[in-house]
């Protein structure tokens, strides 16, 4: 808890919140696609100029034939996994306008449930933590900078949104943990089509 606390100081002093931790290099090895696995990978992704664009609609299948879930397609950062420690996603996002009940940025795995942490974008540009509490509005058709801070033993997260704290929760438990970005269906309430955008992606740790 006390270091949530140096967080939360430090950040409304104007800090940056990736101030006191360590950047864990990434390569080509560690982006790994899911998209609808019957259609391939460049119907629903690619990579220009340093940003990939990810897009999905409501009625695509699964990331894999056996698979119950909503369409996606996702960047899970892979090879990173965690399960103690404090951990940091950044990465800058855009959403266009239109893209709602899409889940844009996640922490996968837990102790109860499948994930941490849901980030989603619903009409009319909101952001927020499953389709529950707000975390930020006015998202649409602007470029935004995410910061997720996982304090594992601590048992908290924490959203900062162009260097500014928004979002603070307790976490579901400790668990195989991974981070993820792109566009994953809501199970309710969600556009036929859905994109988001994402460059400059990074992983910290303390």
């Amino acid at each position: 808890m006390l270091l949530l606390l140096v967080i939360t100081i430090h950040a409304a002093a104007g800090g940056d919140p990736t101030d006191g931790f360590t950047e864990v290099p990434l390569n080509p090895s560690n982006i790994v696609l899911q998209k609808p696995f019957d259609v391939p990978l460049d119907q629903r992704y690619s990579f220009i100029d340093g940003v990939h664009r990810m897009w999905v609609y409501s009625d695509d299948k699964p990331y894999s034939p056996d698979s119950d879930t909503q369409p996606r397609t996702e960047i899970r950062i892979a090879g990173l996994d965690y399960s103690s420690g404090v951990w940091q996603f950044e990465g800058h996002g855009y959403v266009p306008r239109g893209t709602s009940g899409a889940t844009v940025a996640q922490i996968h795995g837990a102790s109860h449930g499948e994930t941490t942490l849901i980030l989603r974008i619903y009409e009319p540009g909101e952001m927020r933590y499953y389709d529950t509490l707000h975390v930020a509005g006015d998202l649409y058709d602007t470029w935004f900078r995410l910061n997720i801070v996982h304090d594992v033993d601590g048992g908290m997260v924490t959203v900062f949104l162009n260097g500014e704290q928004k979002f603070q929760h307790h976490d579901e438990g400790p668990g195989d943990l991974y981070f993820k970005c792109g566009v994953y269906a809501a199970p309710a309430d969600i556009s036929h089509y859905m994109e988001s955008r994402w460059k400059d992606i990074k992983i910290y740790r303390k």
